[in-house]
């Protein structure tokens, strides 16, 4: 039988303490015990059911992490106060001083300055591959790597990984496959397909309102109880917690995520189509034209759609920019970072989110200057902000008139 998420999240109940339909949010920093003994063995991880300092966790944390773990077919996981909070921590877990990580080149920035600049501090090395050619993955195995880590859909070159074969290198070689899963929630199940750990920045499409920074790590029990060891556990002593208050935030918008995902699939898919017709060169992983579209298909829940990311390339950063600043004047959304907002942001990466990865570094991997980022937004009627972003190109001569040609290409 097909794993259905949305099923998974709405078949959670929870009552509040006076029987409210929302849980209730504990407001606490701590928690008293009844017995000097069972503060003993709470310390200790063995008094289940009990709770000790929020910073370990709180009923609130607990609701929010149950939720996504039966989203992402997870047996358990642990929630935090960012994105960067979910990866840093599980990467300090898993490696010591001396071993060796592989990445996907194309990354979050903040991800990318993470493995480049501060982990070497602790003798640890990346080395960063086409994370879409398996045999390279492969042959840049050694004896001393511990990690694989991608992104379901890359950020922001959007290419998509084959997690069923990453997933079969991992296993071969004892590795831990790390999927970070933002860009594709509910489309992509990654643990499903063989990942060990799966990561989302909550911030994104999860909340889904630009008002709540926060992250979570599925996995299984184990590995979430060593993160949060007291004694060595790197989301305990790293600190990372997220408030009892957000955490209750993002799980109500969490019950909206498959109609909301449903509605930037369709309008992502409208616009892309659409702006490849007209001569842009458009990458989106539902296009035929996706080098991984196939691939997509193969390991999406169907209902969900190729997501609510796409980029398309105006030739310049000054041409970028210009367009950027007069779609914001149209309101067809904002000039702004991140992604999962009810209205459409757009960026230019190579000067944003991706700014951290040197220019030499962004041009092999095929990040140009005129690559525009959009997260297409929940509009009504697709087709009326289609006809005034090709206005809006055709302005600045980006398109023509006559709709045949791309004139700054």
């Amino acid at each position: 039988m097909a794993f259905k998420p949305a099923n998974s999240i709405q078949d959670l109940q929870y009552f509040g303490e006076f029987g409210g339909v929302n849980p209730s949010i504990s407001d606490s920093s701590t928690y008293t015990f009844l017995s000097a003994k069972t503060m003993f063995d709470t310390f200790e991880g063995n008094a289940d059911g009990c709770y000790l300092y929020s910073r370990h966790s709180s009923p609130s944390n607990l609701y929010l992490g149950e939720a996504l773990a039966a989203m992402e077919s997870t047996e358990t996981a642990n929630v935090s106060a960012s994105g960067m909070g979910a990866i840093t921590p599980v990467l300090l877990q898993l490696c010591d001083a001396g071993d060796h990580i592989i990445s996907s080149r194309t990354i979050y920035g903040g991800t990318y300055a993470f493995l480049k600049n501060f982990i070497p501090r602790f003798n640890i090395d990346t080395s960063f591959v086409d994370i879409t050619d398996l045999e390279i993955v492969e042959n840049a195995i050694t004896k001393n790597t511990k990690v694989l880590y991608c992104e379901s859909v890359s950020n922001p070159l959007l290419e998509v990984a084959n997690i069923k074969g990453l997933a079969n290198i991992a296993k071969r070689h004892n590795l831990k496959l790390i999927v970070d899963n933002t860009f594709s929630p509910l489309s992509i199940s990654p643990a499903i397909l063989g990942a060990d750990v799966v990561i989302h920045s909550l911030t994104k499409f999860i909340n889904g309102s630009s008002d709540t920074v926060g992250g979570v790590v599925c996995g299984t029990q184990e590995f979430i109880n060593d993160l949060r060891n007291v004694n060595d556990g790197a989301s305990m002593l790293l600190g990372s917690t997220m408030d009892s208050l957000r955490a209750s935030s993002v799980l109500k918008n969490l019950r909206t995520l498959h109609i909301r995902m449903q509605q930037h699939s369709h309008n992502a898919t409208y616009l892309a189509k659409k702006f490849e017709a007209d001569g842009l060169k458009t990458v989106y992983p539902g296009l035929e034209s996706h080098p991984s579209h196939e691939l997509f298909k193969s390991m999406m829940n169907e209902k969900y759609g190729f997501g609510g990311m796409l980029t398309i390339d105006v030739g310049s950063l000054d041409k970028a920019n210009e367009l950027m600043e007069m779609m914001q004047d149209k309101n067809l959304g904002y000039l702004a970072v991140s992604l999962g907002f009810y209205k459409t942001l757009f960026s230019a990466p190579g000067s944003s989110t991706s700014s951290e990865i040197p220019e030499e570094e962004q041009k092999e991997m095929g990040l140009s200057d005129g690559l525009i980022r959009f997260s297409i937004g929940l509009d009504a009627d697709i087709e009326r902000t289609y006809k005034t972003m090709r206005a809006c190109m055709e302005t600045l001569n980006i398109l023509d008139s006559k709709r045949e040609t791309v004139k700054s290409l």
